[in-house]
C-alpha cells in the first residue's frame, strides 16, 4: 500500500508539475520551432535577393560594355542602377553598381552626378576596398576639378593596402598639379615598389617619371 501511495502521489506530482509548466513548454517549443523556420525563411530569402541582385548587375555590365554608350543607353544603365540600389541595397552588386554609374555619369559629362555615387559608395558601404575604389576615384574626379588639396585629403583616408599603389599614384599626379615636383616622384616611386611588391601592373607611372626628369633636364 505503501508502495501505491508512492505511486499515486509522483502520478499526483507529475499532474501538478505538467498542469503548470506544460503550458509554457509547448510555447516554448513552438517559439523554437518557428525560430529555426524564421531564420531559415530569413537565409532563403537573403539568398535569394543575392541571387536576384547579382543577375541585374549582370545584365547591368553587359549593358554598359564598351565606352561609346548612346545617350539614351546611358539614361537607361543609370535607372538600372538606381532600381538595384532601391530593391538590393544592401548587397555588394549595389555598391559596384554605384561605382560603375559613377563612370557612366562621367561619360554624359555629369560630375556631380559621380561624385554623388562614390560618395555613396564611401559612405554606406562596409567593405573596405569598395570605399578605397570610391575614394580613389573620388580623387580623381577632384584633380580633373583642378582641387588637388581635397584630392590629397581624400587619399589620406583608410584606403586598403591592395590599392596602395594606386593611392601613390594619383598622390604623385596631386603634388605634380601643385607643382612639387619632388614630392610628385617620391609618390610615384613608391608607386612603382608597391606595385612590384604586390605583383600589380601599373601603368603610365614610370613615363610621369621619365617626363618628369626630361623635364628637368631643359630647365
Amino acid at each position: 500500500m505503501a508502495e501505491l501511495r508512492s505511486d499515486e502521489e509522483q502520478l499526483d506530482a507529475v499532474k501538478r508539475w505538467w498542469k503548470e509548466n506544460g503550458i509554457s513548454l509547448v510555447a516554448g517549443a513552438v517559439i523554437a520551432a518557428a525560430g529555426v523556420f524564421g531564420w531559415n525563411a530569413w537565409q532563403n530569402y537573403q539568398q535569394g535577393q543575392s541571387e536576384a541582385a547579382s543577375m541585374r548587375y549582370q545584365q547591368l555590365v553587359n549593358m554598359t560594355t564598351g565606352s561609346d554608350l548612346a545617350e539614351d543607353e546611358l539614361v537607361s544603365a543609370r535607372n538600372m542602377v538606381s532600381e538595384l540600389n532601391d530593391e538590393h541595397g544592401n548587397t555588394l552588386y549595389a555598391e559596384l553598381a554605384l561605382l560603375l554609374d559613377a563612370r557612366l555619369a562621367i561619360q554624359q559629362g555629369d560630375l556631380e552626378g559621380a561624385k554623388a555615387s562614390l560618395e555613396s559608395a564611401a559612405d554606406n558601404s562596409s567593405r573596405r576596398y569598395v570605399q578605397s575604389l570610391a575614394w580613389l576615384r573620388l580623387a580623381r574626379i577632384e584633380l580633373a576639378e583642378g582641387n588637388a588639396d581635397q584630392a590629397l585629403a581624400l587619399l589620406d583616408e583608410p584606403i586598403t593596402d591592395a590599392l596602395a599603389a594606386q593611392r601613390e599614384d594619383v598622390r604623385g599626379d596631386a603634388f605634380a598639379a601643385q607643382g612639387d615636383t619632388e614630392a610628385a616622384r617620391d609618390a610615384w616611386q613608391n608607386a612603382l615598389q608597391l606595385a612590384q611588391t604586390h605583383n600589380q601592373p601599373l601603368y603610365g607611372v614610370q613615363f610621369k617619371l621619365d617626363d618628369l626628369g626630361a623635364e628637368e633636364a631643359t630647365q
